[in-house]
């Protein structure tokens, strides 16, 4: 397969034949995948295409089989979820494990508060998130100090998202970020998708909504039965040889002297 991006810059992340089996499930297989700076590349697949184990590998949670992954151009072992963190990866998924009993800043400083003369550093920790949510311009909550679990799903997602920014992160990974969503909350998810890449970072979004991935995607590499079998920008695509790909790998029937269009 060839592995195409918007630019002729290395990527941020690339990864290179990884593998993964857990017993008799072969989860992943020989996948290539580059994640550049500056872009949103979605991820896409049907259930079972091995997306969440791909996303769990480059985060750490997963050590590959086989396969190198590649950060800044030079091979990392990634062994832990620290271990990406050390680089400025970030995982938001679905779940977006926040404590519904904190408020947003006890939220975004949780595992990694900030101490004073062994005290918290409220202050400190107020700044930070005020300032990490102006940046990304969420402007829809009524107080830092708000519990988590008064917001609203679009709320929520905003700020598990800026948890995610606060860390000098480079790369943010979001699973499925917009499910559930209504379309005032969807929208604002998407602008601050948007902002991250514009802010530089590398995005990756696993989404089944196609409508969301057309509107904020740079790239989409599609996976099939744990292979990446398509992997371009999204302009080469359209919804249906997405959809093609997902379920069929991109095998089409054609007649005989026929070509497949946007074949990789």
């Amino acid at each position: 397969m060839t592995v195409s991006s918007p630019s002729r810059a290395e990527p941020l992340l690339r990864a290179r034949g990884i593998s993964k089996r857990f017993g008799a499930v072969q989860a992943l297989v020989n996948v290539d995948l580059d994640l550049p700076g500056g872009a949103v590349t979605a991820l896409v697949g049907d259930n079972g295409a091995g997306k969440s184990v791909l996303t769990k590998t480059i985060a750490g949670i997963y050590t590959p089989d086989h396969g190198q992954i590649f950060w800044q151009g030079e091979p990392v072992h990634l062994h832990t979820p620290r271990d990406a963190a050390r680089l400025g990866i970030e995982t938001v998924y679905q779940d977006l494990a926040l404590a519904d009993n904190l408020d947003i800043v006890q939220n975004m400083f949780l595992g990694r508060e900030r101490l004073r003369s062994a005290l918290l550093d409220e202050d400190s920790m107020e700044r930070a998130a005020a300032e990490t949510l102006a940046n990304l311009r969420v402007t829809t909550v009524r107080s830092i100090r708000q519990p988590v679990a008064s917001l609203s799903g679009g709320q929520r997602q905003s700020v598990a998202v800026a948890k995610a920014v606060m860390w000098n992160s480079k790369l943010v990974m979001l699973d499925e970020p917009t499910a559930a969503l209504g379309v005032v909350q969807t929208r604002q998810v998407l602008d601050l998708v948007r902002r991250l890449r514009d802010r530089g970072l590398a995005v990756m979004m696993i989404s089944h909504n196609l409508n969301d991935v057309f509107e904020v995607a740079d790239r989409i590499a599609v996976l099939y039965l744990g292979r990446c079998v398509a992997q371009k920008p999204s302009s080469e695509f359209d919804r249906q040889s997405v959809v093609q790909y997902m379920t069929t790998g991109g095998e089409i029937r054609m007649a005989p002297g026929e070509q497949a269009a946007g074949t990789v």
